[in-house]
């Protein structure tokens, strides 16, 4: 058995407790556990996202242990010198399995930390995922917070906060990110400068998933972050450039019982106008009024959008071999107000990662084009779309 087996074995180890909890949080949900306490005598309530947070940096850029799923995630469209084109998603997730409980052990499992890792190389039709899941353990995942270190210097080199899975790892300055992850035939190494300061997404703090006040998050972006650095695919070494997002999304709740899943959307427009878009499904079909988005300006001006500001209609279908799951790979997007009418095409159409180790979840996540209605390239960028290969997401956060 090789040590990264080794260590996924580690990370899920633990008491009974730990274990049912996890397999309810992450199961696929075809089979039935039996049901335990999500509280015990001295443990202490996760906290829920509130309207009238503060946002302050960079002691939000940091982990928010009191809140019980947080994730850092990292997107971006890169070209090398010839002109190949690559997508990347890098992302940190924490998820709370206990709050409070004072246990004298490093071994004890308080976060679970998973991080999932893939590249699209268009010009080679080929997509690659990986995923890692850990325990904090000896140091083998963690995320730093604000208590912890604010500006630590690192063995090489680096100074701020640090979010990791092994060697995959996020480094957050005052002015630049670095990222690094290397699994398999792939490595990147990438360094992240923005170009726009923070954005707030949602109203007064927070972003709203669904009905009830708790089904929120409080969810910042670096919208738009010019990237080099170097992609090492099949043992050859390119240098590479582009533009890329990231997300930091905590809260507790999230979405509502009968929310299946979302379509989001990160989209760099040519104009130098950002775009976010969510849009959440309901079990029946609906979409969810609470769904929204960002506009933010070419100055860094970020533009709350409600559900009237928007309309985002699927299209084109591909259907995966693996999972059974159909995704829609083509959209349009109208913001009225906006003078915006946007078409959006899958850069390759089997982008989805299978995730049984991890969050067990099928989702599909990579490189989009954004044309206009003539098929005129008006940018880039990345969408998520969960929910479509039976696993009910709002069971999931719930």
């Amino acid at each position: 058995m090789s040590t990264r087996q080794l260590r996924i074995n580690k990370a899920v180890a633990g008491s009974l407790f730990v274990l049912t909890v996890i397999c309810l949080a992450f199961s696929s949900y075809g089979v039935s556990l039996p049901t335990v306490p999500l509280t015990l005598p001295g443990e202490v309530k996760w906290r829920e996202a509130a309207a009238g947070y503060q946002f302050t940096f960079p002691r939000d850029h940091a982990a928010h242990p009191d809140y019980r799923v947080e994730w850092w995630y990292y997107t971006g469209n890169l070209e090398s010198q010839s002109g190949r084109k690559f997508g990347y998603q890098l992302t940190f997730f924490r998820v709370g399995v206990m709050r409070g409980l004072v246990i004298p052990s490093r071994w004890a499992i308080r976060d679970l930390y998973m991080a999932h890792f893939a590249v699209t190389d268009v010009q080679q039709n080929s997509f690659r995922f990986f995923e890692r899941i850990n325990r904090a353990g000896l140091g083998w995942a963690g995320a730093d917070s604000i208590d912890e270190k604010t500006a630590k210097s690192e063995n090489d080199g680096h100074t701020g906060l640090r979010v990791w899975n092994e060697d995959w790892e996020a480094h957050i300055g005052d002015g630049s990110q670095t990222i690094r992850a290397t699994e398999g035939n792939a490595t990147l190494n990438l360094q992240l400068t923005p170009l726009k300061r923070e954005v707030i997404n949602g109203e007064n703090g927070v972003s709203r998933k669904g009905p009830l006040t708790e089904n929120a998050s409080h969810y910042l972006s670096l919208t738009r972050l010019e990237t080099t650095g170097q992609l090492v695919i099949d043992g050859q070494s390119l240098d590479v450039k582009g533009l890329s997002w990231m997300d930091h999304e905590f809260g507790t709740s999230f979405l509502y019982g009968d929310e299946v899943g979302w379509d989001w959307f990160s989209i760099h427009l040519d104009d130098q106008r950002d775009l976010m878009i969510c849009r959440i499904r309901g079990r029946d079909g609906s979409i969810d009024p609470h769904s929204s988005g960002t506009l933010i300006e070419p100055d860094g001006r970020s533009i709350h959008l409600g559900f009237e500001d928007f309309k985002v209609t699927p299209g084109e279908i591909w259907q995966s071999k693996e999972s059974g799951a159909r995704y829609p790979i083509g959209w349009k997007i109208e913001l009225p107000k906006y003078q915006l009418e946007l078409s959006i095409a899958a850069a390759l159409d089997d982008q989805e990662l299978r995730t049984a180790q991890t969050t067990g979840v099928n989702y599909w996540e990579g490189a989009i084009l954004v044309l206009d209605s003539g098929k005129k390239v008006l940018g880039n960028g990345y969408l998520e779309m969960t929910g479509y290969a039976g696993e009910n997401m709002g069971k999931m956060f719930r």
